[in-house]
């Protein structure tokens, strides 16, 4: 991987990690596009520099991070993550396998636009607009939403949990924003993962060269995703989820088109 293709990555990923449009599809298709091959350091770049991306929320909402007199927060948070957790250590093949066939990934981003057509209209009476009014069990249940983007890569982290909240009658404001904390504890456990996983196999790839390559990117990534969390929550209350829905569909066949001319 070159340093070109690093950063084209890393603004990639800045872009669409905290966007209900699936960071993952959009890195595994201009994997190829970009000429990187899967390798073992490529898919632990992947991994890492989202965990760049969600950092980025810890600095934009470091009030509320940093805020240690508000134990119930990390409690909610620790308590949503759970599902995420337990179900990816319980079906890693499965994940693996998936995140491996683009036709599927290219598929889920298809259906979920056709879903994000029709999101706006189930939830329309939300009574919680903030994280205080969270109850632990809502928190639960948002975590299990979060598996689906697990289970089904390019669904989208955030989509799956923003829609969780909605249906667990957050405003669309307070289902992001628990979106986005909900990603750090997720990000970091799955980037920690990773390393290590690249250690005990692939220890070899750890070069100089390449932590050079993460440290860059991760820059790159950390700067265009602070830009995207501070205007996604103001668009996403004025727009909604059918613009996300429209866009969706037109990348997801285009990914089709590609793979069905063998262009990736």
């Amino acid at each position: 991987m070159t340093i070109v293709q690093a950063i084209i990555l890393a603004i990639v990923e800045g872009l669409t990690e905290f966007l209900p449009i699936s960071s993952t599809a959009h890195m595994k298709f201009t994997n190829p596009i970009i000429g990187v091959a899967s390798t073992p350091f490529s898919d632990m770049f992947e991994i890492v520099i989202q965990l760049a991306a969600i950092l980025a929320v810890v600095v934009v909402y470091y009030k509320k991070f940093f805020d240690f007199s508000r134990l119930a927060f990390y409690v909610k948070l620790i308590i949503a993550v759970i599902p995420a957790l337990v179900f990816g250590f319980l079906l890693k093949k499965h994940i693996d396998n998936a995140l491996g066939n683009l036709y599927f990934i290219a598929g889920v981003m298809i259906a979920g636009g056709i879903l994000f057509l029709f999101v706006d209209r189930w939830f329309l009476k939300p009574t919680i607009d903030n994280e205080g009014q969270v109850s632990n069990g809502v928190a639960f249940r948002i975590g299990c939403y979060q598996v689906l983007s697990i289970l089904f890569p390019g669904l989208s982290r955030s989509a799956a949990t923003i829609i969780g909240g909605m249906s667990q009658s957050l405003s669309r404001k307070a289902a992001a924003e628990f979106s986005f904390f909900l990603a750090v504890p997720t990000m970091i456990a799955a980037s920690a993962k990773s390393f290590w996983d690249v250690y005990k196999d692939h220890h070899e790839v750890l070069s100089k060269e390449n932590f050079s390559l993460l440290g860059i990117s991760s820059v790159v990534t950390f700067l265009v995703a602070i830009i995207v969390i501070r205007y996604f929550i103001s668009f996403l209350k004025r727009h909604g989820f059918k613009v996300w829905g429209y866009y969706r569909i037109i990348v997801g066949l285009t990914m089709l088109l590609l793979l069905w001319r063998g262009i990736v």
